[in-house]
């Protein structure tokens, strides 16, 4: 497993941007696909991007895909979520999360994650 940190969450307006970061410690960064879930009150925790090992193969859900875009540093063993146009219905927790099942958007094959970020969208 490896040990994930994120960073970055806070409160912007509708349509601003935020940039989320998790840091990952532990071997084999590479070996892990790396994910970012989100979950909000209520609500079950959801899938919202992943990466493989490279940032040509990367895969949305269809509620963030052309807002939000995953990018991973292999060298710097981190991974990013930069998040733009920014809804109020985007407001949640946000998981870093990694799994060695490449292509996998289930949360069930996700066996490190990290501790959460707040992210807030007023309107």
């Amino acid at each position: 497993q490896v040990q994930l940190v994120e960073s970055g969450g806070g409160m912007v307006q509708a349509g601003g941007s935020l940039r989320l970061s998790c840091a990952a410690s532990g071997r084999a960064f590479s070996n892990y696909a790396m994910g970012w879930f989100r979950q909000a009150p209520g609500k079950e925790r959801e899938f919202v991007a992943a990466v493989r090992w490279s940032n040509y193969n990367t895969y949305y859900a269809d509620s963030v895909r052309g807002r939000f875009t995953i990018s991973r540093d292999n060298a710097k063993n981190t991974v990013d979520l930069q998040m733009n146009s920014l809804k109020p219905e985007d407001t949640a927790v946000y998981y870093c999360a990694a799994t060695r099942i490449f292509g996998s958007r289930r949360r069930t094959d996700f066996d490190s994650w990290g501790q959460g970020t707040q992210v807030t969208v007023s309107s």
